[in-house]
């Protein structure tokens, strides 16, 4: 995500590196080589040149300080003018209702209907809500049996009238059932459209008549580029929705929907979806995306993350272990599938600052756990609890179970072995129990 505009400014920047001020003639230059890093990156092109004017104005009217280089003003005025440009602050769906009733909308191959199951296990972990998700596509069956597979694997229940074809009446009857069953959110999930189909258009216009929701969300394709933007206004237009959902973000996207998108509907992104696991959805933060573009790393999202993963007596006993040297491959699992949950590993590298420059060009496997996976769980529950009977005889067993070779299993055994006694000499530290439950030292 953003790879190319990410080289391209840090490129534009390096023009003012080793001037003594800032001038309107190198200015210009920078800013003509920025202006075509956004076109490239399928920013909308009034926005691109509303943009750069203001930057220029910006960065004209300040005094560079002697300890400030150019360049790094440069920097910090683009970073504080993408963050605007995104929309500034982050802004929250209104749940304030009971029960609130969310109304999701897009085109057809959106990830509208993925995006309502990642919402509603979000609503369901992260706030503590009751969701109900509602089958509202009369149009195409695989449509509700997915949102009911998807309802399944987050456990929320899913709401549907396989032969009713009034979504209207589906959507009433669905807000009904939620007030009596408790269900604190209600998720509607249309049928996907097109912009140009009038009939459709109406009577997505009917559902929100008769249901008057606390939130309509627009569900758009990031990859699409500018023709997102497009899209967006042309909904905003009949349905004056409340937000913006950015899917496939991780994708090979070029990000200009995300930077044009608030300036053209005026409506804020408020979620976007990085992947294709349930717990792929992240609230949008302007300021923290514009930290990324720039190469600045998010370090307060991937903390974040972490901190959902980290529960407090699990550490607490896994402190006691390491300091009694009884951390075990049991111990070590379990902390492999933490980080797992905390989403694509390259996605969270580049959340380090200055490591997503480094990394760019690099092929991070999703399934890099997976070799050493399987190597554990091809030891017997006695081998894991008790590392120190892992004799030439069980290695050689295990390699063969796991489909690996005996380097492998040495290898890897190896790294467990300093991991624990890494582990064993920070016990002493403050918050090695954190630490160590976060960050199992492993190399392939």
């Amino acid at each position: 995500m953003f790879e190319n505009l990410s080289d391209r400014l840090d490129r534009s920047f390096k023009l003012l590196k080793g001037e003594g001020k800032i001038t309107e003639i190198n200015v210009a230059e920078t800013l003509k080589d920025v202006r075509r890093a956004l076109l490239d990156a399928d920013v909308n092109f009034k926005t691109a040149k509303q943009f750069t004017e203001t930057v220029k104005e910006k960065a004209l009217g300040e005094n560079v300080l002697t300890a400030v280089k150019p360049s790094q003003l440069m920097v910090k005025i683009v970073h504080d003018e993408l963050a605007l440009l995104m929309g500034g602050e982050t802004v929250d769906i209104d749940l304030k209702a009971n029960p609130s009733v969310i109304l999701m909308s897009g085109l057809q191959g959106s990830g509208k209907t993925t995006f309502s199951g990642k919402l509603a296990n979000y609503l369901k972990t992260k706030k503590g809500k009751k969701p109900l998700l509602v089958a509202d596509d009369i149009y195409r069956p695989a449509a509700i049996e997915q949102l009911k597979v998807l309802g399944t694997q987050i456990d929320v229940p899913v709401y549907s009238e396989e032969e009713n074809k009034n979504p209207v009446e589906i959507a009433q009857n669905a807000i009904k059932q939620a007030k009596q069953n408790g269900n604190d959110v209600v998720i509607i999930d249309t049928a996907g459209r097109l912009a140009i189909d009038e009939q459709m258009m109406n009577e997505i216009s009917a559902i929100k008549k008769a249901i008057n929701p606390n939130e309509i969300l627009f569900v758009v394709d990031s990859m699409t580029g500018q023709d997102a933007v497009n899209t967006a206004k042309e909904f905003n237009d009949r349905l004056d929705f409340n937000g913006v959902v950015l899917t496939k973000l991780d994708g090979d996207t070029r990000g200009g929907a995300a930077l044009s998108i608030r300036s053209v509907v005026n409506k804020p992104i408020k979620f976007v979806g990085t992947g294709e696991k349930m717990e792929a959805l992240d609230v949008f933060h302007p300021t923290r995306m514009a930290d990324r573009i720039l190469g600045m790393g998010d370090i307060v999202s991937l903390v974040e993350r972490a901190q959902e993963q980290y529960d407090e007596e699990e550490a607490r006993r896994l402190q006691k272990k390491i300091a009694k040297n009884q951390f075990d491959f049991n111990d070590f699992i379990a902390q492999i599938q933490q980080i797992k949950k905390m989403g694509n590993l390259k996605d969270l590298a580049s959340m380090i600052p200055g490591v997503g420059k480094a990394i760019k060009d690099m092929d991070i496997d999703d399934n890099a756990f997976k070799s050493i996976e399987a190597i554990i769980y091809s030891m017997t529950p006695k081998e894991r609890t008790n590392p120190e009977i892992l004799n030439g005889t069980r290695r050689q067993r295990i390699a063969k179970g796991s489909g690996t070779s005996v380097q492998e299993v040495n290898k890897l055994i190896k790294q467990f072995d300093d991991t624990r006694k890494m582990m064993k000499m920070m016990t002493g530290m403050k918050g090695a129990g954190k630490l160590a439950g976060k960050m199992p030292k492993m190399r392939r």
